[in-house]
């Protein structure tokens, strides 16, 4: 059985330890596609209020969001503050459980980029000041980054190890538009490659399930993706959580979820055709609570990991 190359063999691999993510979420963050900049309501599929703190110490900022042209930050304490907060419980959590020996800090809930250089530069730097942080892992959207960022982030790539994670989702500007991106499939492509230049790690997200895509389609969106360069994967369904447009949609009979079978197919193939030194973080996704409203399936993470590996079986493959 060949285990599927993952991003935590390649840390250890790199760093010669084991090395966790410490997932992070700072409030006054948002996104252009909730604030109204590039449109409003997020993408269809997004609950904008399910993105919460890591940790219950950590107090949101009520009504305080930073974007590009925030010319100041009056909150930059607190969120300095958090960040700590939930680096030192996440971290110690993980030692605890796991044995964590090093860590990459992940800013993982909203757009990571969108606020002002200054706010970035201090949040960056605290992170990678924390005892064993190896690194950071930035998620954002394409269309919310600048060069200045960029080039700032290539620079601490010469010391650390500096990944971004990009939502591709699709490459298809039909497909892209019927999910309110905000976006079209040139814009993630050209900062995709960009970021290679710089020197960054990038991680791709796609998402297999999306309205009205075939096989076909989502398979050719993780070739692109594989061409375009990017270092590591994230696979997702597309699932159906409440509050959500895309909630509407399902209610109304106007989509339906990908099938577990349907997935799993995608998936292998995507797997097959992806180059060896391209990582896989994440085969699939899901949530277990009540806000859950399809594909029942996407409920119970160590089930869908069970038949993924059913799946790979045949394929000499496991995860």
């Amino acid at each position: 059985m060949q285990q599927i190359y993952t991003y935590g063999q390649y840390l250890k691999d790199k760093f010669g330890s084991k090395v966790y993510k410490v997932g992070i979420n700072i409030s006054g963050f948002t996104c252009p596609n909730i604030d109204g900049t590039v449109a409003k309501g997020g993408c269809t599929f997004c609950e904008n209020d399910s993105f919460s703190a890591s940790t219950n110490q950590v107090q949101e900022l009520k009504g305080f969001h930073l974007n590009l042209n925030s010319i100041t930050n009056p909150y930059l304490d607190k969120q300095l503050q958090q960040l700590s907060l939930q680096f030192d419980a996440i971290s110690k959590r993980q030692k605890q459980e796991y044995g964590a020996q090093k860590f990459i800090v992940y800013f993982q809930s909203f757009t990571n980029t969108y606020a002002p250089f200054e706010t970035l530069k201090a949040l960056y730097e605290k992170a990678l000041s924390f005892p064993d942080v190896v690194g950071l892992s930035i998620g954002t959207r394409s269309d919310s980054i600048t060069d200045e960022t960029l080039s700032y982030l290539a620079e601490l790539a010469k010391q650390h190890e500096i990944w971004i994670e990009f939502g591709i989702q699709s490459v298809y500007n039909a497909t892209l538009e019927k999910i309110n991106r905000g976006h079209d499939a040139a814009n993630v492509k050209e900062w995709i490659i960009k970021s290679k230049q710089a020197g960054l790690n990038v991680c791709g997200h796609l998402i297999f399930g999306l309205p009205g895509e075939n096989t076909t389609m989502m398979l050719e969106t993780a070739k692109q993706a594989y061409e375009w360069g990017i270092d590591s994967v994230k696979y997702h369904p597309l699932y159906v959580v409440k509050r959500t447009a895309l909630a509407n949609e399902f209610t109304r009979g106007e989509f339906t979820p990908i099938s577990e079978e349907e997935y799993l197919n995608v998936l292998m193939q995507a797997i097959k055709m992806k180059p060896q030194s391209v990582s896989v973080q994440r085969v699939t996704a899901g949530i277990n609570n009540d806000s859950l409203l399809a594909p029942a399936w996407c409920r119970d993470k160590n089930t869908q990991i069970k038949n993924i590996n059913k799946a790979f079986s045949p394929l000499g493959f496991k995860y």
